[in-house]
């Protein structure tokens, strides 16, 4: 019972973590370029991470560990890249949903194929879960042709692999393994940046912000490791998938943006989804 709901309060944790730091990332790539504000981020990860280990004396991981983090790592960051990019060429009401559906829905398939199916209830709140996460993107306000479809369906996949891959890591070991995968994302991100020849580093005015959402995704990537410790992935992926909720609270709150009232259902549809998913 206890490893249950510390399961649900880790990936709740996750799912508050990554949506400010969405939040803020997003606030400092309207000063900066996107990419650039992401490797600054992932840059401030990795530091955070390696004196977290070193603080806390983790003793260093496997180099099975190791590998399950860097293969996490370009899989998330191969995900990043296609959302960015699909957001760019698409419509952000067909692609963030779509996106957003499948990471939280990969997870899920594959602990049903080898950690077998949850509770009836548990599969009532994964569905909820998942409209949730539909409805707060926006899913169907926009319409027109689904451009970037395949690469929001790429997206998906990999931030979905990143929680399975990621899950995959030794119960003892929590920031090595994450250390390796943020150092492999940014390694990933440098490369796309030098051969675009686009600007590494954002401007020194937004690091502070930067500062912030790196330290808050490193939040989320630690709580997120510690709830698939504590239970089953399926549980973990889908409440941390919710961070859109979050984001969007905070764009309310202090941009003052609308709420629209299809994003107001699908914040009340997660609330409903939450209690189901923890039985």
């Amino acid at each position: 019972m206890f490893h249950g709901l510390s399961n649900v309060a880790f990936a709740l944790a996750a799912s508050l973590s990554w949506g400010a730091g969405d939040f803020s990332g997003g606030f400092a790539s309207r000063r900066a370029q996107v990419l650039s504000v992401v490797a600054g981020a992932y840059a401030v990860g990795l530091m955070m991470l390696i004196a977290l280990a070193l603080i806390w004396s983790e003793q260093f991981p496997t180099t099975l560990d190791l590998i399950w983090g860097s293969v996490a790592g370009l899989s998330g960051a191969v995900g990043l890249v296609a959302f960015y990019q699909a957001l760019a060429v698409g419509r952000m009401g067909i692609v963030a949903p779509i996106a957003g559906m499948l990471s939280a829905a990969v997870p899920v398939l594959f602990a049903a194929a080898f950690e077998g199916l949850p509770g009836p209830l548990q599969l009532i709140g994964f569905v909820l879960a998942l409209i949730a996460v539909g409805l707060i993107s926006g899913l169907g306000v926009v319409k027109g042709r689904p451009e970037g479809l395949g690469l929001a369906l790429l997206a998906g996949l990999g931030f979905g692999s990143f929680f399975i891959l990621i899950s995959r890591v030794s119960h003892g070991a929590v920031f090595w393994p994450l250390a390796a995968a943020r150092l492999s994302s940014l390694l990933f991100l440098l490369a796309i940046l030098l051969i675009r020849r686009r600007k590494v580093l954002p401007e020194t005015s937004v690091w502070p912000v930067v500062f912030l959402a790196g330290a808050l995704d490193v939040a989320g990537n630690v709580f997120f490791v510690l709830a698939t410790h504590a239970g089953r992935l399926d549980v973990a992926a889908v409440l941390s998938s919710l961070y859109p909720a979050v984001t969007v609270l905070l764009a309310t709150i202090i941009l003052k943006e609308r709420v629209t009232r299809l994003q107001s259902i699908g914040i009340f549809v997660a609330l409903v989804a939450i209690p189901l998913i923890s039985v």
